[in-house]
């Protein structure tokens, strides 16, 4: 075996075969697995393949992770509330048991129909308008009210424990998407206004209401939830005994917001830095051109929650160990990603998709594959995956977000 040697360079010669210090730290890791010299220096692609394939396995034989849980769910397509004045349908981990931080409903109101006075004891509530208008009203614990108009593009947020109504306007039928913090929360059973009274002795209840014992004979006997009402007017100022104005806003439109445009696409994103009311929830709107691709990514401090309001896609999540798993998504279908789970969405179809998304967080935050592979060193890119300087040079040099169809 001929001797190493050093020249003046600092590069090692074996052999008449030169390699850098760099090629030689990279060396070191690969030719233990069993990639020899002469695959480092230029072999063919299918002899370095076939070498990855015979290296010794990560996990020891026998070893089985979980598969990745079902993360598609048909929101729209299940069954749930209908009455006189509206739908309402809901998902929860009940239904759907990999959503174990955001719950959700999709709601209508008719013209006039009021979402009964009520309030969440245990999640925050932010919503988006698909179609329609409503009306909300709200109280703060510090006697702060708001009562605010919202059409299509425009969100709301509620904080937990928040007492508010919400009701359609008109004209037509009022849609929209009710997102909550927290899976396991059931919007059939929140505290609502008349379930409370029909569970209060009516001595009491008239004392502290001022309504007399006939007035209170001819409530509802049980919770209304959604019931029929009068469109109401124009908004105007509070009955007599105003509570203080509203200093912190519970509206934002959303849709009005310049968006990030991408090749393929656009989107508007809104947290707690644009929305401060909005502490626990960040919201986005994606627009994906037909055949354009969300590309690969993952969000390091929050769950993903989709909800696909036009359109139809393809998204697949990679869940380690050697798992993925891929699912077609079309309108009313919500899908459900781990937080740190890598995913991509992939539009397919001739029409043009929109979707909600949904993140509970403060902030938003993301890694996007383009991105962190532009942030490393190109020789490392060329060992870790096998390739040349001229293929690492193809590569995106930044983030790219939606790429566009292919050419």
């Amino acid at each position: 075996m001929a001797e190493d040697s050093a020249d003046s360079n600092g590069k090692l010669t074996q052999d008449g075969l030169k390699l850098t210090r760099r090629s030689l730290l990279g060396a070191v890791p690969l030719t233990t697995a069993g990639l020899s010299l002469a695959s480092l220096a230029g072999g063919s692609r299918a002899a370095f393949a076939q070498e990855q394939l015979e290296k010794p396995k990560v996990r020891a034989e026998g070893h089985k992770e979980p598969p990745l849980e079902n993360f598609k769910y048909d929101l729209d397509g299940s069954s749930g509330f209908s009455g006189e004045g509206g739908t309402a349908k809901e998902v929860t981990v009940a239904e759907f048991p990999v959503s174990t931080s955001v719950a959700a409903v999709s709601m209508v109101l008719k013209p006039g129909a009021i979402r009964e006075l009520h309030w969440h004891a245990i999640a925050a509530e932010w919503a988006y308008v698909v179609e329609g208008n409503v009306r909300t009203t709200v109280l703060g614990p510090n006697g702060e009210a708001a009562e605010d108009d919202f059409g299509p593009g425009d969100i709301w947020y509620f904080p937990k424990g928040h007492p508010h109504a919400l009701q359609g306007l008109g004209p037509g039928n009022a849609h929209f998407i009710l997102v909550f913090d927290d899976g396991h929360f059931s919007e059939f059973g929140t505290f609502s206004i008349t379930d409370w009274f029909a569970h209060t002795r009516p001595e009491l209840l008239a004392r502290n209401s001022g309504l007399t014992a006939q007035t209170l004979a001819a409530l509802p006997k049980g919770e209304v939830y959604i019931t029929p009402g009068r469109v109401p007017p124009r908004l105007e100022p509070f009955r007599d005994g105003d509570p203080i104005p509203s200093q912190g806003a519970h509206k934002f439109k959303l849709l009005d917001r310049q968006p990030l445009v991408w090749p393929g696409g656009d989107e508007r994103i809104v947290d707690s830095r644009d929305f401060p009311m909005s502490k626990t929830i960040v919201g986005s709107i994606m627009n994906l051109k037909p055949g354009s691709l969300r590309e690969l990514h993952w969000h390091p401090n929050a769950d993903e929650w989709q909800y696909y309001i036009s359109g139809r896609a393809r998204v697949g999540i990679f869940g380690a160990h050697g798992r993925s798993r891929v699912e077609e998504f079309g309108p009313g279908q919500v899908a459900f990603i781990k937080q740190g789970f890598g995913h991509y969405i992939e539009q397919i179809g001739d029409e043009p998709t929109r979707i909600l998304i949904t993140f509970p967080a403060a902030e938003y935050q993301e890694i996007s594959l383009s991105s962190w592979l532009a942030n490393n060193p190109s020789e490392l890119i060329e060992d870790n995956l096998g390739i040349s300087a001229e293929e690492v040079a193809q590569m995106p040099k930044s983030k790219m977000a939606i790429y566009g169809p292919r050419g």
